[in-house]
């Protein structure tokens, strides 16, 4: 009796070990990790997705990777709609720079709700729209607002007390645009420069086309513009030309995007800063994936990783 009863057990355990279920028990799937970004027409954002694919294939074995981004940095609707797929989809992890630092908060929450470990890259995630929904997210990126300064300092070098110089800031509701924004105040305020205007260029080109050109009609006595990212100075190098003030007005930009190369070596661009696009991926991607090792709560993470910003000139 007792062989057949240690017999059967056998027989029954070899049957449970083959059932999907029992299989993913004993042995769990590779996590699978989102990644979801602002606009893919952004050559920096197009850098971080390459960065986290490359290093996904060097760790093909330890995560699976799926990587989204959205039209342009406004489609703040859109991402939260990638972030709820993500949920649908039970992603065991989401790596997010949110197109807004408070319209994602609620998103957000309902992915952590749902079991899913949340790490916030690039822009950081309101503190108190976080706080408000009693969650806790942890940042990886850099310090813009200190980044921003580096640029304005090197500015500041060809300026004098009194100067006019005008601001074309990001998406106005965003945590980066906002650090980038007083970065570069704090540099024109040390050089004694007078800011006569921030206005938002969206981010993009065509926008940062049109409030530089508008910005130079209304201010013919200006010296510099500074941009809060690369395609906006990609826009103002265009309204430069066409006002015939080149050389004549300086620019500074940030993001370091290979389109900005030539027009630092031609004078164009007078510096610009790189904070690694590729590297806030793959620390970001790391961060998760070790509380996810780990089995950590969301409630157990939180902090700033900062990852590093360089200043770029010719």
């Amino acid at each position: 009796m007792n062989k057949f009863t240690r017999r059967h057990f056998a027989i029954a355990a070899l049957a449970c070990a083959v059932l999907p279920g029992a299989a993913m028990a004993q042995t769990p799937a590779k996590p699978k990790v989102a990644l979801v970004m602002k606009s893919l027409a952004n050559e920096f954002f197009l850098n971080m997705e390459n960065g986290a694919r490359e290093y996904q294939k060097a760790n093909a074995s330890k995560f699976d990777l799926i990587a989204n981004g959205i039209k342009d940095e406004q489609d703040t609707a859109n991402q939260i709609k990638i972030v709820e797929q993500m949920i649908v989809s039970k992603v065991n992890a989401l790596v997010i720079a949110p197109a807004d630092s408070k319209a994602l908060v609620p998103v957000v929450k309902k992915a952590i709700d749902a079991g899913i470990i949340v790490v916030n890259i690039d822009n950081k995630l309101d503190d108190a729209a976080l706080k408000e929904k009693g969650i806790t997210v942890p940042f990886v990126g850099p310090d813009n607002r200190k980044g921003a300064k580096l640029a304005g300092d090197y500015l500041g070098k060809q300026l004098q007390k009194g100067d006019k110089v005008a601001i074309i800031e990001g998406v106005s509701t965003t945590f980066n645009a906002q650090q980038r924004t007083l970065g570069f105040q704090d540099a024109m305020k040390d050089v004694g420069a007078n800011v006569v205007t921030v206005q938002s260029g969206q981010w993009e080109i065509d926008q940062g086309n049109k409030v530089a050109a508008s910005i130079l009609n209304a201010h013919p006595d200006i010296k510099a513009i500074l941009a809060g990212n690369d395609n906006m100075a990609l826009g103002a190098v265009a309204a430069i030309r066409a006002a015939g003030k080149t050389g004549k007005v300086q620019l500074v930009g940030y993001d370091n995007i290979n389109a900005i190369k030539p027009m630092l070596k031609d004078g164009r661009v007078l510096a610009t800063v790189d904070q690694f696009a590729q590297q806030q991926a793959v620390f970001g991607i790391e961060t998760a994936l070790k509380a996810l090792s780990e089995k950590k709560p969301q409630s157990a993470l939180g902090g700033v990783v900062e990852t590093k910003v360089s200043l770029v000139t010719k």
